[in-house]
């Protein structure tokens, strides 16, 4: 004790916190390795010299990584465990767990083992300080020392930014030997220059989440939302502690007991250490601080305790286990000396690492229950052989057993390393009947692979001939063996596994329904081989339903429970697949039940039931590889003490009263009904054949004779043929020669006509196009006399074709030929197509030339070349009016258009009228002083009148008959306008535009929505050509009768928006200056954009697998040299289609809508109590990331920002209603968002820009309101009743809540004081408060809205995103739970939360009420 006195008089001189000399010696001097730098980068396994004892269990193996832990297994990825709170779902002990970054020489990381004695004295001082009593004699023999040294958290580079400049240093040491062990955390002065990091997918929302400090046991039932964990710190101001607070008396070091018990116990309970100042508990939980059972089923932020305190002090509440009681299970010695397990009263569920408890004895087992038959007594010494090499022998009274030792689990006889990846490799063979068609194979490839950390197993079969690969869709069972396998174990729960090892058969009797196909398959597994891959024969026999092509199999999740005797263990069920084609869907089902029989240890003690839960099953077939595929995640628990055997259907045990050939249907439970089997019509009780040859509905082929049986039919073959491969059609048997090829034909050359094969030994001859003829005697075609060249090209006929050659001047293929100047084409002038096709002229009838200019306009004079009439024009070609002079007269001065007056439309039509049906004789229109159309028009002949509009076109539907009223005209807005193209259909004139070589009247082709269609045809000619969108013919596109239409209309493809995929990578090419070193990552997208299922880091060789969102699926990364076999049975996309962008209508009552991601989620509410089982996605947003969130009351409107699209849109409540963007410009990471449904506006914040803007609710009249003195704002709220306006501005070194009306006026600040990251913001119009949750300060607080009366409701949470208040109760959204969570307003206690399936982040969060708040009537 003298020389930890010494130690601590030393430091305490040196002032209040670890000097860098007080951590233990590192670095390559002493002969540590290095941990590769990187972002996300973790060591080999280090295998330790001496068994180290953690948590009361042996670990041989330590793993360090990147983020600041040290495991006893390999990591997953970090995006698994590095932005979550504790528990992890595998062991850490964690000295500063965060995401950080060694890439670019951030630093380094070191580690090592050490048995030298300077190492040691050093770490004992260090514990026997905080330890004084129980380690007095405590002397380690090895220590395991980890070192972050200068590194840096992970930020997201661009060419605009410098890396941070903020490093950590911090050490951890574990000091154990055979019997004990302790771990030592070092923070020395100034070593921690940050305390958290942002998360990878946070986008442009500017978040940090503190790290953790402390430790998890990792092996619970649901790790990541129930399990062991002791944490030291999780907040800002807990973290800054570290350095300059202790539990040993030293500034910055820490010291925790984690050996010989299954709880942490921190140092500074003995009461010998000196007083250090210690800050007060971060979250202080009144009621806990004495509570004696050394382990908490929740010890959530367990606290640094007070010196004087007696044991390890338990605190906090984890939402979701309210009313669970704290429970403990731990080792204690026996009266005899021995050791065995003992519980408290109510024992926790908690199993200590399920496979690694091995007992020399079981205190239990009465001998006198099981003998062994043979003669003797078998015993270790003699047999310890047949034991795994993983596994330890145990001689009991009649014998031996095997038992696996920890970290590995089996049957003894065969062990596997708990947590690693297994595969298993064999053979299928089988003899199927499908359908009618009958298919055999003989030893196919099988090979599964297991990842046991989370009970996945995916199947992949290859080789199967059609159609039995296809018709083995719904035979899940096949792969199910391996999902009960190795299925994810339930605390005192056993997979097949640990059961059978890998010697055992299984025999499975699949009956399907409703044909009654039954189908067996046995598979017998052979024993472990090289590299521990389970061997395995299959062999299936039966009949099963065919199914066609192109449809999928949809299997649902399902229970099932498993019976266990000493030597088998059987299961019975019956299971439901709906197979989908197109729109249709048809569910079907089977009867199963199976029996494995193995040789097991009779001293074993089997649970009597066990019930296998498999969440999500997928069945695939994949035509381009052959390969059937089967995916199933899979847990086993005890059987639930309301689960009781369903009851059996009479229609399985054959008690049903129908009778044949009707079959028994089963309904709900023991219901059923009769029904007529296939081939048999009836009601169920009088079945009568149905003659399938007579009724036409067979499905014989050609060549086939179709003969009735009962209940079915059967094709035979005429003489000469045999069955084809699907056993219906019928092939010849040996088909005769054909004539075409041994040249037996009369056919002419054939380069004139080719001959065609009838199949019968006969031939047809048939001239090839350009040749006319019989096929025997073919001649040529002069394809020049039908003119099918363009109008400016010469036609060349040539034997049995044609070609096309563009006269001088012009440029083309000749089918289309366009005006050449300078041998560059270009497209022709209005005077320049006029010249090449001229049209009718009024009044002479004849048709007139117009003369261009060099560069093809108009002339301003013009002047017939027949009838001597001249007039100037305007640039359009356009007479101008009081210009045409007659002939022989002196032409007009031209040139001057501004003189003369231009005629007006109306004039013009008056000087020339035209044609007009319905009529036949020609309408002069009326036209009013200044040259306009009158509304009304009359025909002078007939009587009719209409109304027309500004443009002379006649408005639908106000003709009227002669001797009527005339129609009331001037008022065209309540009457629908003809579109120009269906007006042209109405009332055709001579056409252009264009060539028309006929010379009578065109009809054109309109849309369903009026428009032209781009390709015209005339309907007399032949003719066609294009048009642009005002019917005007575009320059050479007119093909000739006869010939191909030319292309017209084609717009480009619309181009998508840039999936996340695509988002993410191009964000990441960008920061990385547009060429990534080899050591970088960048995601792989396939062609739609999505992720592909394999992913790879650069060049380094490591691969591994994703979901649909690009996070990577546990258990399958890969060592450089090997990829993992990702499935795409998996991914959602490739086996469901993807949500529909519209609304999934909600139920009526209170309900609250949340963002995650992709998604808006809908959870409702009964009273205030969350309905989680009703919780739904509302709306799929594809490629989108919405944050904030809000509803329109008054319109049933939802509305979201979305800072990967950077977009504000909305949507309605209603069925089917679809996404409807309204602000599309202008932001960068728009966050916050509330609705004012008084005021019909919305108010937003935008942490990119740093402003506050507002806007109408359909996006008009926006401004910005606030753009100074504005750092990170976030939430914002608005109390539309008072016309008052809040928001949060997340500012590291200034947060506030400020203030304002809607209109801009009297900003002012509320609150600045005591607060640190207020991420959400709420108003409740009931209360009249002004609420908020803060991530840094961990408090949910309340205010009124002038800034008194302030309050702390809660201040325990975690980390809060976004909150809304509903009747008495907070609901907001977590990003350590990723889940929505209630507090009562009241009490302030926890009462609810919902963690939805897919575990992402939540962002924000609204109630939608049936009325307006503050509103009602």
């Amino acid at each position: 004790m003298r020389a930890v006195a010494a130690l601590l008089a030393a430091v305490l001189a040196l002032g209040a916190a670890l000097p860098r000399p007080g951590l233990l010696p590192h670095g390559p001097a002493r002969g540590d390795a290095r941990l590769r730098p990187g972002d996300d980068e973790s060591s080999p396994g280090l295998l330790l010299r001496r068994v180290l004892r953690l948590y009361g269990r042996a670990a041989r193996r330590l793993f360090v990584g990147t983020n600041g832990v040290i495991s006893t297994q390999d990591f997953p990825r970090e995006t698994q465990y590095v932005d979550d709170d504790f528990p992890t779902d595998f062991p850490v002990i964690a000295p500063f767990l965060a995401d950080l970054d060694t890439s670019g020489d951030r630093g380094n990381i070191y580690y090592r083992q050490d048995d030298s004695r300077d190492v040691l004295e050093q770490a004992v001082r260090y514990i026997q300080a905080g330890f004084p009593r129980s380690a007095g004699a405590f002397v380690p023999t090895n220590a395991f020392i980890a070192t972050w040294e200068e590194v840096g958290a992970y930020q997201e580079l661009s060419q605009d930014t410098e890396p941070s400049t903020k490093l950590n240093t911090f050490q951890a040491v574990i000091a154990y030997n055979d019997e004990d062990t302790y771990t030592i955390f070092l923070y020395p002065e100034g070593g921690l220059q940050f305390l958290g990091t942002r998360p990878k997918e946070s986008y442009n929302v500017q978040l940090e989440l503190p790290a953790r400090v402390g430790f998890s046991w990792g092996d619970s039932d649901d790790p990541k939302r129930d399990g062991l964990f002791h944490s030291l710190a999780s907040s800002e101001q807990a973290l800054r502690s570290l350095e300059r607070e202790s539990n040993t008396g030293i500034p910055g070091v820490w010291v925790f007991h984690v050996g010989s018990t299954e709880h942490v116990e921190p140092g500074g309970g003995e009461g010998a250490a000196p007083a250090v100042p210690q800050s007060p508990p971060e979250h202080p939980n009144p009621g806990t601080a004495g509570y004696p059972h050394p382990l908490s089923r929740h010890t959530a932020m367990a606290q640094r305790p007070s010196h004087g305190s007696h044991g390890p002090v338990l605190l906090g509440f984890v939402p979701g286990r309210r009313d669970t009681q704290e429970r403990s299970h731990w080792l204690q010695p026996r009266g005899d000396g021995g050791t065995g397990q003992s519980f408290s009263a109510n024992p926790s569920s908690y199993s200590s690492g399920q496979h690694g408890v091995g007992v020399e004895e079981d205190v239990h087992f009465n001998p006198d229950v099981f003998t062994y038959s043979a003669a003797s007594k078998e015993t270790c010494a003699q047999h310890h052989g047949r034991c795994s090499p993983h596994a330890f022998c145990t001689d009991y009274a009649a014998g031996f057993c095997c038992h696996c030792r920890a970290t590995f689990y089996g049957n003894g006889r065969q062990c596997l390393p708990e947590g690693a990846v297994h595969r298993l490799n064999g053979k299928v063979s089988g003899s199927l009947r499908v359908g009618r068609a009958s298919v055999r194979f003989q030893d196919v490839d099988l090979h599964a692979y297991i990842v046991g950390s989370d009970g996945r197993a995916y199947t992949a079969i290859s080789g199967v001939p059609q159609p039995a690969a296809r018709a083995l869709l719904p035979l899940l069972p096949v792969g199910g063996l391996f999902a009960w396998l190795f299925a994810l174990e339930e605390p005192g729960s056993e997979n097949g596994f640990s059961i059978t090892g890998a010697e055992f058969t299984q025999s499975l009797e699949v009956t399907f329904y409703p044909g009654g196909e039954t189908v067996q398959v046995t598979q017998t597994a052979e024993g472990l081989g090289p590299d521990n891959y389970l061997s395995l024969r299959t062999h299936i026999q039966g009949e099963v339903p065919f199914l066609p092509e192109n449809v999928t199999v949809h299997i649902t999740p399902y229970k099932e429970l498993y019976s266990y005797s000493s030597s088998a263990v059987t299961s019975s069920g019956q299971r439901e697949y709906v197979v989908a084609a197109g729109t249709a869907n048809q569910t079907l089902s089977y009867r199963l039940r199976q029996n494995v029989t193995f040789s097991g240890c009779p001293h074993s003690r089997l649970p009597a039931r066990q019930q296998l839960s498999v969440a999500r099953a997928f069945a695939l077939f994949d035509s381009h590889e052959h390969v059937l595929r089967y995916a199933l995640a899979a847990r086993i628990g005890p059987a639930r003490d309301d689960a009781e055997n369903p009851g059996v259907s009479p229609c399985h045990d054959g008690s049903h009263t129908c009778e044949a050939p009707a079959r028994c249907q089963p309904g709900v439970g023991t219901e059923y009904t009769c029904e007529c089997a296939a081939g048999y019509r009836g009601d169920g009780q009088g079945c009568r054949d149905v003659d399938e040859c007579a009724e036409g509905l067979s499905q014989c082929g050609p060549f086939s004779v179709c003969l009735n049986v009962p209940g079915s039919y059967r094709c035979e073959c005429r003489d000469g043929y045999q069955p084809a491969g699907d056993g219906q059609a019928c092939v010849p048997l040996a088909p005769p020669s054909d004539p075409c090829e041994d040249g037996r034909h009369p056919c002419a050359p054939a380069d004139r006509a080719r001959c065609l094969s009838r199949g019968d030994g006969r031939a047809t001859c048939e001239c090839l196009p350009g040749y006319t003829g019989d096929g025997i005697h073919c001649s040529d075609v002069d394809e020049c006399a039908e003119s099918p060249c363009h109008p400016a090209a010469i036609c060349y006929n040539t034997p049995g074709s044609f070609s096309c050659r563009c006269r001088p001047g012009y440029a083309g293929d000749g089918s289309q030929c366009t005006y050449a100047a300078e041998g560059n084409p270009q497209r022709l002038t209005p005077c320049q197509h006029e010249r090449m096709y001229p049209r009718e002229v009024p009044p002479l009838g004849d048709g007139h030339v117009p003369q261009c200019d060099e560069q093809g306009r108009y002339r301003p004079l013009q002047c017939h070349g027949s009838s001597g009439h001249c007039w100037c024009v305007d640039a359009a070609g356009q007479e101008i009016a009081g210009t045409r002079t007659a002939p022989g007269t002196t032409p007009p001065r031209c040139g001057s258009p501004g003189n003369p007056q231009r005629l007006t439309p109306c004039q013009h039509e008056r000087m020339y009228p035209r044609e007009v049906p319905p009529l036949g004789d020609g309408h002069v229109p009326q036209c009013d002083e200044q040259g306009r159309y009158r509304p009304l028009q009359c025909h002078g002949s007939s009587g009719h009148c209409w109304c027309v509009d500004a443009a002379g076109q006649e408005i639908a539907g106000t003709r009227t008959a002669p001797g009527t009223t005339p129609p009331r005209c001037g008022s065209p807005e309540s009457i629908q306008q003809l579109t120009p193209c269906e007006h042209a259909r109405m009332y055709p004139r001579e056409v252009p535009p264009g060539p028309s070589p006929v010379g009578d009247g065109h009809v054109p082709q309109c849309d369903e929505q009026g428009r032209y269609r781009p390709l015209q045809c005339h309907g007399s000619s032949g003719h066609c050509w294009c048009v642009d969108a005002a019917g005007q013919e575009i320059a050479g596109t007119r093909t000739a009768p006869g010939t191909t239409p030319p292309r017209c209309g084609s717009p480009e493809p619309t181009e998508r928006p840039p999936s996340m995929c695509e988002r993410w990578r191009q964000s990441l090419l960008e920061h990385y200056g547009g060429s990534p070193r080899g050591d970088q990552y960048v995601p792989q997208c396939d062609p739609s954009g999505d992720f592909t299922p394999l992913q790879c880091h650069g060049d380094s060789g490591y691969c591994w697998c994703v979901e649909q969102s690009g996070r990577e699926i546990p258990g399958t990364r890969s060592e450089p040299g090997t990829t993992p076999p990702c499935l795409p049975s998996v991914a959602p996309p490739s086996v469901r289609p993807e949500p529909r962008p519209d609304v999934s209508p909600p139920g009526a009552g209170t309900f609250l809508l949340y963002a995650q991601g992709q998604q808006i989620g809908y959870l409702p509410l009964n009273g205030t109590r969350l309905q989680k089982e009703a919780a739904k996605t509302l709306l799929s947003l594809h490629g989108s990331i919405v944050v904030g969130i809000d509803y329109d009351c008054r319109e049933r409107m939802i509305y979201w920002t979305d800072v990967a699209g950077r977009t504000i849109s909305r949507a309605g409540l209603e069925p089917g209603s679809e996404p409807e963007t309204i602000i599309s410009s202008g932001l960068i990471s728009p966050e916050g968002l509330a609705v004012d449904h008084l005021r019909r506006a919305m108010f937003w914040t935008d942490s990119g820009l740093d402003r506050i803007e507002r806007a109408r609710l359909d996006g008009s009249e926006r401004r910005v309101l606030f753009d100074t003195e504005l750092v990170n704002p976030r939430a914002i709220a608005v109390d539309p009743v008072r016309g008052n306006l809040y928001w949060t501005d997340w500012n590291r070194e200034a947060p506030k809540i400020e203030t304002s009306t809607v209109n801009g006026a009297n900003r002012r600040v509320l609150v600045h004081t005591d607060i640190g990251l207020p991420n959400g913001l709420t108003f409740d119009p009931f209360s009249k408060l002004l609420c908020w949750a803060d991530a840094g300060t961990k408090h949910l607080e309340c205010t009124f809205p002038d800034g008194t009366g302030r309050r702390v409701i809660q201040s325990n949470l975690n980390y809060p995103f976004s909150i809304i208040s509903y009747a008495n109760h907070f609901y907001h959204t977590d990003w350590r739970r990723d889940g929505v969570i209630a507090v009562n307003k009241e009490t302030g206690s926890f009462t609810d939360e919902y963690l939805p399936e897919q575990r992402s982040h939540l962002y924000g969060i609204t109630a939608v009420y049936p009325y307006c708040p503050g509103a009602r009537k």
